[in-house]
This record gives C-alpha cells, structure tokens and sequence, in this order.
C-alpha cells in the first residue's frame, strides 16, 4: 500500500453480530477496486467473521490486530 492513498475508516465498536460484517459489506460497496478501509469492533467474533467476509467476497485483508477487546481490520476492497 502506498503512503499517498486515502484509507476510509469507520467505527463498528459496540456493534454485534452480524453488523460489523454487514457495514463492512456496504461500505466497501461504494468504493473502487483497490480503495482501502479500515474498520474498529469490539464483537469477540469479528476476527472470524471479517476474515470469512474477506475470502469469500473476494477482498483482501492486510492486516489484522487487537488491543484489548478492540479489533482493528485494514481491508482493501477486491
């Protein structure tokens, strides 16, 4: 990823199953092939979730962390 490209970012803290993934989905909707986004949730099953939307979808997801109870994705839209 080049440092010159915007990265969207949106905050799905405090949502559940199965709106982090669902959000997720329509975000990406309304980007372009290669727009990055990264995304915040506290639902403890988003790791799954997120990763399973990815591969399924098509997209790619670069990168994947936790602080605490806090999971942040960089997904780029495939």
């Amino acid at each position: 990823m080049a440092g010159s490209e915007t990265v969207f970012f949106y905050d799905f803290k405090g949502l559940q199953c199965p709106l982090p993934v669902l959000k997720t989905r329509k975000k990406l909707q309304d980007l372009n092939a290669g727009d990055v986004i990264r995304i915040e949730t506290t639902d403890p099953l988003s790791p799954l979730d997120i990763a399973h939307f990815c591969q399924t979808e098509g997209h790619i997801l670069l990168e994947q962390q936790s602080e605490g109870r806090i999971f942040h994705f960089l997904i780029q839209k495939g």
